[in-house]
């Protein structure tokens, strides 16, 4: 079994991140990435990409980042304390893209990888990731290709394994809160090593080089479509229930504060623009509640 190696996955993730940059740059027509890049005081750095105003998306953003230090931060060592005492890098892409029109979902991808290590004892390592789909106005045929696509991402390791990772996002994205799932979900890994280091990368990439196929197809189908000022309302009142998860929830954005990682490159997840209402409900058999009532709760779309 290979040792686990850092430099292959961040040259991986480097080419990803230019990779995704040039197609998304390319679907929207009209705007262009603008690349910020930056150090950690603390060790590390990144290159964060911004697209704003375009054609299609109201604001995207893909982060590159690496991340070292000597000791880790409390969001790591609560759940794992084996790791208390270990220098630690971590390196990872991450994306969201917040489409200006309500008929294109919001969708949202990372993968990561993660090394702590201490003299005399074997690393501590592993890989996570996944991508998900947050649709405002759902279409079964766009949800069951996004499905389709995370489950050939996956069964190349095994048929159980899109099951157990579309099962977990399922789970990971869901707002306690609010009784509410957040999108209609995809895949969420995390913790993956028992594979070993090869098999571990190479799923990584599987389920990096699979967002493209997964998410291009339904912004060509939905991008002409016409909407009008309750869509748009609808789309915005909806974007709170990410900015709720983003900032709640999500393990990503507290490790990042946490590790003193850069604030405007984890924020850049959040929309450019969202409302709440409050005590707000749908009307009845509303395109608005058919989101609520089809595409909220978690099934089986393949």
């Amino acid at each position: 079994m290979t040792q686990p190696s850092l430099e292959p996955v961040k040259t991986y993730l480097l080419a990803l991140q230019d990779r995704i940059c040039q197609a998304l740059e390319q679907a929207d027509g009209k705007a262009r990435f603008e690349e910020d890049q930056w150090q950690r005081e603390a060790g590390g750095g990144g290159r964060s990409r911004v697209l704003t105003q375009g054609g299609i998306f109201e604001q995207a953003g893909i982060n590159f980042s690496h991340v070292f230090g000597g000791q880790l931060p409390a969001s790591a060592t609560a759940q794992r304390p084996e790791l208390a005492g270990r220098s630690f890098q971590a390196v990872g892409v991450s994306l969201v893209l917040h489409p200006w029109s309500p008929y294109v979902p919001t969708s949202h991808a990372n993968v990561r990888f993660f090394i702590a290590e201490k003299p005399n004892e074997p690393p501590v390592w592993w890989f996570g990731g996944g991508f998900d789909l947050t649709p405002y106005y759902g279409f079964e045929e766009d949800v069951v290709h996004w499905h389709r696509t995370a489950k050939a991402a996956c069964d190349p390791f095994g048929q159980e394994v899109y099951p157990r990772y579309k099962r977990w996002c399922d789970e990971y994205f869901f707002l306690k809160h609010r009784n509410e799932a957040r999108g209609v979900g995809g895949l969420f890994f995390d913790d993956l090593n028992q594979w070993g280091f090869d098999q571990s990368f190479a799923f990584m990439q599987s389920v990096g080089d699979h967002y493209l196929p997964a998410y291009l197809p339904i912004i060509e189908k939905r991008r002409d479509m016409q909407y009008g000022e309750r869509e748009r309302e609808f789309q915005l009142y909806r974007r709170g229930r990410y900015v709720e998860f983003n900032l709640v929830y999500d393990r990503g954005t507290l490790f990042g504060l946490q590790t003193g990682g850069r604030t405007e490159s984890i924020l850049m997840s959040l929309p450019p623009l969202v409302q709440w209402r409050y005590n707000w409900k749908p009307a009845e058999h509303s395109p608005e509640a058919r989101l609520y009532q089809l595409f909220l709760t978690p099934r089986d779309w393949v």
